[in-house]
C-alpha cells in the first residue's frame, strides 16, 4: 500500500461544495484539530476510513450536529461527492479529506485527537499473497492508538469472514487495544448502503469494538 500523500490537482477555484473539503497546508507533517474544524475544534471528533459515498457520514452528521466527522477517501471523484452531499444537507460538521487511510492515520491526523476512529468494509484483499496489503495489521492499529484520545474507541466492520478471522489473529498481539462487547443496542451507528444492502440478502456483517486504555 503507498503511504505517499494523493496528489493535489491543479485547476479553477474550488466551488462551493468544495469548501468542506480538507486540503491540508503541509502533507508531511502533523496537522492540529483546529486546522481541520477552527470553528469548534474542542468538540468530539469521529473519522471514517475509506468513506466511500459518504453515506455513513452524512447519517451521523446529521444524528450529532454537535460532534465534528472527517471523512478519509483516496479517490477525488468520491471526495467531491461526499462534499455536495453534506454541503446540500447543510452539515458543517462534516468534512473529507482525500488521502489513503494508511498514510492519513500514520503521518497526518494529531495525536490523541480522536474519539471514535471507523474502519467499515475495507478491501479484504481474499488472495493469500494479497494478505499484507489489509490495512488492519499490528503496525496499523498502533498508528490507531497514537491518534485515538485515552478512552477512544476504534470501530471495524467487515462481510468478509476471512478477513474477520484476520483480524482477530492480529488482536492476540495487540496489548495496547482492548475489546469491548458491541451490543446493537450501545449507541446510534448509522448503516451503509453497503451494510442495508447484505442484510437486505439476509447476511450479517461482523464486527470488532476496540478502546484505547
Amino acid at each position: 500500500m503507498s503511504t505517499e500523500p494523493a496528489p493535489r490537482e491543479e485547476g479553477p477555484p474550488p466551488r462551493a461544495s468544495e469548501a468542506q473539503e480538507w486540503l491540508p497546508q503541509d502533507y508531511f507533517r502533523r496537522a492540529t484539530v483546529e486546522e481541520i474544524f477552527p470553528e469548534r475544534p474542542e468538540a468530539f471528533l469521529e473519522v471514517d476510513l475509506g468513506c466511500g459515498d459518504g453515506r455513513f457520514l452524512e447519517r451521523m452528521g446529521a444524528q450529532f450536529p454537535e460532534r465534528n466527522f472527517l471523512g478519509v477517501e483516496r479517490l477525488l471523484g468520491r471526495v467531491r461527492k461526499v462534499s455536495r452531499k453534506a454541503e446540500r444537507a447543510g452539515l458543517q460538521n462534516v468534512k473529507v479529506l482525500r488521502l489513503e487511510s494508511a498514510y492519513a492515520i500514520e503521518w497526518l491526523l494529531p495525536r490523541a485527537s480522536v474519539n471514535r476512529l471507523h474502519l467499515l468494509c475495507p478491501d479484504p484483499w481474499p488472495k493469500a499473497k494479497h494478505h499484507k496489503r489489509r490495512l488492519f495489521q499490528l503496525a496499523f492499529l498502533r498508528s490507531v492508538a497514537a491518534v485515538l484520545k485515552p478512552g477512544g474507541e476504534f470501530c471495524f466492520k467487515t462481510d468478509h469472514l476471512g478477513y474477520f478471522e484476520w483480524a482477530e489473529e492480529v488482536l492476540e498481539d495487540c496489548s495496547f487495544l482492548e475489546r469491548l462487547a458491541w451490543p446493537s443496542e450501545a449507541f446510534f451507528y448509522a448503516k451503509t448502503d453497503f451494510q442495508e444492502l447484505w442484510e437486505g440478502q439476509g447476511k450479517s456483517l461482523r464486527r470488532l469494538r476496540l478502546r484505547k486504555p
